[in-house]
């Protein structure tokens, strides 16, 4: 007995099948997770050190090159770029997609452990790693204002109560600070009142050490109790410091205050970060790569109400750039979609069938099919995505289609007079062999993508596994429940419609079309050299629009948010810095699409003095104009604030790559010789900038044009005066390089006491000799004595990828430029320019994954062919009947090119992906027709023309509705409308051009190439073309 024979002998088990199918799928869906794309991040992990004062060369080669030889030992390691800039080292491990993230996260953290031995030993912190993209956008931004307090005590409030309490929710990396103004003692010396009174800053900063000193004093016993001892002497603000006596020469004693000014201040006063205008503390939430976006913002929600009890009534927390709304957003107007691809395709099926009983059946088919895919997305651990849900709104389209061919093979013999129960029986025979040849055919068009590695394959692996359940699921349905609930139908379901109905009139109409295809038939069939011609016609068509038509990987998508990194002179002092930042963000908040901008300036972190950063969320997409508008206006506004430069990027729910860049993608240049790769990535960046045609926002990391002071020492002199290198290291460290030589405790913080030389001397080359140096005898000696000082460029960064000095040079594309484009001519620039071979470049981020991705796009394609050649094969038993099923293919391989041409889109890889559905549709159109031929030619005798003349006229209603169910399935996608529509608008407007040129050509190019290879087939085997043709097997 035959599996829908079973079931249709089975109402009951069907029906309560069915019904206990669709309630695990809807709980299924109610737990699945949300989120933009599925999972592609690398595991990414960053390492940060700190060295204090010393110059990006130092932390380069004695803090990060260290660190870096010994990550190379680590298994899996992918790329290793470091950036080394004043006093910090960042390193970034991007580790293989295979790569357990906690597991890499041990094996840093013992190559940490190892590598410490090398390190300086005046680091005073050791270095530290999170599992978090440096290069990622923040998930949510929390800035922190009040009219009333001050910025330090709302930095506190950051610091001790906000940052620990988001940093503990599952899923985020950390809550990284901006503009942090955390409080701190600041003395600053006098040189001049120090070489007075004969005190050197060394003697300045052992005397703060020592007055703050803390070591415990114990506890005195006796024989009846234990008394903890005290001593109250530490210093907490500036004034308790002033009056500190740091020496007493000649029985006089000095005082702070007499050599030094001193202030409560802040740790780092070379920072800020500003909220829509008004001084606040940022907060920047970032996840770690694997993690759920939504469901952390969710929990960072969550947990503010009680945060928010905990903190003083005039502090205010204001959010913006919350990743999860254009994410919901994304994911609704998807769903959206997808129900009304449900409703169209139902009304498709009403006016093909005519008759609203027989249209439920498929109207319960397809949403069983969906409920049983979410079942399955369950147990894989997928989520709601703009991958998964388009899958499944295409997917209507193709589910549809099983239901259809069994109730309309079903219909067509109740029409003849059958009873419902006994044509059900027959009906399904008949096509089930068919069902499983189109379904098992198309999940074959996505076997290589499943099989595909890397980023490609982790970003689409979900996709085309989804399509294949709901396919696989589609089957099931149509070969149990569409053929037992046919056989409940009414007797009189084959009655003719009402003449004057809906479905009447269309019914009417199609039969006027059907007619007319089959003469049109007849005289192509008559006309096959004709028809030949045209069929080489779409193969070279296809072929030169393949190579013609600009390629990309990813359209640009409107998350609603920007970034924008600013730059300006290398050695600028924060002041003009700020100045000039404040300015750009007044400029961006005065743009009518801008809703709120928070701006930083300064040398935090691992930023440099002269850069500076926005981010940037715009107002709802209804009330501003595109991207492609925004962007270049705020580019010219930018653009007028002399001594800045500004580069604005769209920030994008794929990220790739854990290097940060100025712009979007990313050409990595390399060479052993450093001048060398200066001076050719120079010339690289300037050819580039030379074509703003192609290139916007040319940028470069390359920054070692800084004004610095060298001293250089004769050493003979200074061993003479017995002065040490170490010795005068740690006297202009205590004196220009803030750091802390004091610690002030307290039972919710520490903080520091910063020395320093006063910042408010003009420091020429005259006052930096003029500077005393203690002497092995004690007597302070003038630098001049056996120093002098050289003005010349130094870097501001230094970049490296692996050991070697590296120079990225990042750009934008303007609108209606392709990647592709700009790749092929950065390749033409490098032979114009005279690249030497000792100078090597690569891609990064998102350009190394498009290179990889075009490499690869003729051969999935060609995969995709093979392996339904392969499975049509099997199936049928033949060479040569696949190859006619497969000849639809060039024809919706021209629309689907001709449609992207014409809509100014580039061949994207979800262009690609609407090939490879374009595939698996149209093939589904030949196997309807085929196997009613070879039915015909071999139960009834006829020859091949008259078989296929009359399966092709037959299947035609089918094939019409497979079609239009299809087309209807993909049009509002291919409309674009909604959050996110022009990551998803490429698929559809390839689909939909796809089909519509397919469904011209293909009724006739088939049923010709058929007659064609039929009467090949019997050259070969010396039999006449009426011989039956073997017979499809049965799948029961």
């Amino acid at each position: 007995m035959s599996l829908p024979a079973l079931f249709i002998r089975r109402p009951v088990a069907v029906t309560l099948l069915a019904l206990g199918l669709s309630l695990a799928g809807f709980f299924a869906y109610r737990l699945l997770p949300v989120a933009a794309l599925p999972r592609v991040d690398f595991p990414t992990i960053s390492v940060s050190a700190q060295l204090s004062g010393a110059s990006p060369d130092t932390m380069a080669t004695a803090v990060a090159t260290p660190l870096i030889k010994q990550f190379q030992t680590i298994a899996g390691i992918d790329t290793i770029s470091a950036r080394s800039a004043l006093g910090s080292t960042s390193i970034t491990l991007q580790f293989d997609l295979t790569r357990n993230i906690d597991s890499a996260a041990a094996d840093v953290q013992s190559a940490i452990d190892v590598a410490k031995r090398r390190l300086p030993d005046n680091m005073t912190t050791d270095p530290s790693y999170r599992k978090v993209n440096p290069a990622d956008a923040p998930i949510l931004m929390l800035s922190i204002t009040s009219p009333t307090l001050p910025m330090t005590e709302l930095d506190s409030i950051a610091q001790n109560i906000l940052s620990p309490a988001i940093s503990t929710i599952s899923g985020v990396a950390q809550a990284q600070i901006f503009g942090s103004q955390k409080f701190a003692v600041r003395v600053e010396a006098d040189p001049d009142r120090l070489a007075s009174r004969g005190i050197g800053l060394d003697q300045l900063a052992s005397a703060l050490a020592a007055a703050n000193d803390q070591s415990p004093i114990g506890t005195m016993e006796n024989a009846s109790q234990t008394i903890t001892l005290d001593m109250p002497t530490q210093l907490t603000a500036a004034s308790g410091f002033q009056t500190l006596i740091i020496a007493n020469p000649k029985g006089g004693a000095v005082r702070l205050s007499d050599v030094a000014r001193v202030n409560d201040g802040v740790e780092n006063n070379r920072q800020a970060s500003w909220y829509d205008g008004t001084r606040a503390i940022t907060l920047a939430v970032q996840r770690q790569p694997d993690a759920n976006t939504v469901a952390v913002v969710d929990a960072i929600k969550a947990a503010l109400p009680s945060i928010m009890g905990q903190l003083p009534p005039s502090v205010t927390v204001s959010m913006m750039n919350d990743n999860s709304v254009p994410i919901r957003a994304a994911v609704a107007d998807v769903q959206f979609s997808l129900l009304l691809t449900i409703g169209l395709v139902i009304l498709v099926i009403y006016l093909f069938l005519g008759k609203l009983v027989t249209t439920a059946i498929p109207a319960v088919a397809v949403p069983l099919s969906i409920l049983i895919a979410f079942g399955a997305m369950y147990a894989l651990g997928y989520s709601i995505d703009n991958m998964s849900l388009l899958a499944l709104t295409l997917s209507v389209g193709l589910v549809v289609d099983d239901a259809i061919v069994m109730l309309e093979n079903i219909v067509h013999h109740i029409e003849q007079g059958e009873k419902p129960f006994e044509a059900a029986l027959k009906g399904s025979s008949e096509v089930t062999s068919t069902i499983v040849s189109m379904s098992l055919s198309l999940i074959a068009v996505f076997l290589p993508i499943l099989l595909m590695g890397g980023v490609i394959g982790r970003l689409f692996t979900e996709f085309g596994m989804v399509v294949s359940l709901a396919i696989a699921a589609s089957a099931l349905v149509s070969l149990t429940v569409t053929p037992a609930f046919a056989a409940r139908l009414p007797a009189d379901i084959g009655a003719p419609t009402a003449r004057w109905s809906p479905a009447g009139l269309f019914d009417r109409g199609f039969a006027a079309v059907t007619a007319g295809y089959g003469r049109c038939l007849g005289w192509t069939i008559r006309h096959p050299l004709l028809i030949g011609l045209l069929f080489l016609g779409t193969v070279a068509g296809s072929a030169y629009l393949f190579v013609d038509l600009p390629k990309s990987f990813l359209p640009q998508e409107d998350t609603g948010q920007l970034s924008i990194s600013t730059q300006a002179r290398q050695d600028i002092s924060y002041e003009a810095m700020a100045a000039l930042q404040t300015r750009a963000a007044a400029v961006v908040a005065k743009d009518p699409a801008i809703a709120h901008v928070a701006a930083m300036a300064g040398g935090g972190g691992n930023s440099s003095m002269n850069a500076g950063s926005m981010f940037v969320q715009l107002k709802p997409a209804a009330k501003r104009e595109p991207l492609d508008v925004v962007i270049p206006r705020l580019r010219k506004s930018l653009g007028q604030i002399v001594g800045l430069t500004s580069y604005v990027n769209a920030v994008q729910s794929l990220r790739l790559g854990g290097r940060s860049t100025q712009s979007q993608y990313q050409l990595v240049v390399q060479a052993l010789d450093a001048g060398l790769l200066r001076d050719w990535a120079g010339r690289l960046r300037d050819a580039l900038a030379a074509e703003p045609a192609l290139f916007t926002d040319v940028a470069s990391d390359l920054q070692n044009n800084a004004l610095q002071a060298r001293i250089v020492v004769d050493r003979d002199r200074a061993e003479a005066l017995g002065i040490t290198a170490q010795a005068l290291r740690k006297t202009l460290g205590d004196g220009f390089g803030e750091q802390s030589v004091a610690t002030i405790q307290s039972t919710g913080d520490s903080y520091s006491v910063i020395l320093e030389y006063d910042p408010n001397i003009d420091w020429s080359n005259d006052a930096l000799t003029s500077l005393r140096f203690r002497s092995s005898s004690g007597t302070l000696v003038p630098l001049s004595a056996f120093a002098h000082i050289e003005r010349r460029a130094g870097p501001v960064t230094v970049n490296q990828t692996g050991q070697l000095t590296s120079i990225t040079v990042s750009f934008n594309l303007p609108p209606n430029v392709s990647l592709g484009d700009a790749s092929a001519r950065i390749d033409a620039i490098k032979q114009e320019i005279g690249l030497p071979a000792t100078v090597f470049t690569s891609y990064s981020g998102t350009a190394q994954v498009f290179a990889q991705s075009t490499a690869n796009m003729p051969l999935l394609i060609l995969a995709a062919i093979l392996t339904i050649y392969v499975v049509l094969g099997v199936l049928y038993e033949s060479f040569i009947h696949p190859l006619t099923i497969l000849s639809g293919l060039p024809s919706a391989a021209l629309g689907a090119l001709l449609a992207l041409k014409f809509s100014g889109m580039d061949f994207s890889i979800i262009a690609l992906i609407g090939i490879l559905m374009l595939i698996g549709i149209v093939k589904k159109n030949a196997i309807m027709m085929v196997d009613v031929a070879l039915q015909l030619m071999r139960e009834d005798g006829k020859v091949a023309r008259e078989a296929i003349h009359e399966a092709a006229v037959r299947r035609f209603r089918p094939i019409m509705m497979t079609t239009f169910c299809a087309l209807l399935g993909t049009l509002p996608i291919a409309i674009g409308h909604g959050a996110s529509a022009e990551l998803r608008q490429p698929l559809g407007i390839a689909v939909v051009g796809g089909l519509m040129v397919s469904q011209v050509l293909t009724l006739f190019i088939t049923p010709t190439i058929f007659i064609g290879f039929e009467r090949l087939r019997t050259l070969l085997s010396r039999r006449p073309v009426e011989t039956p043709a073997v017979e499809a097997p049965s799948a029961s």
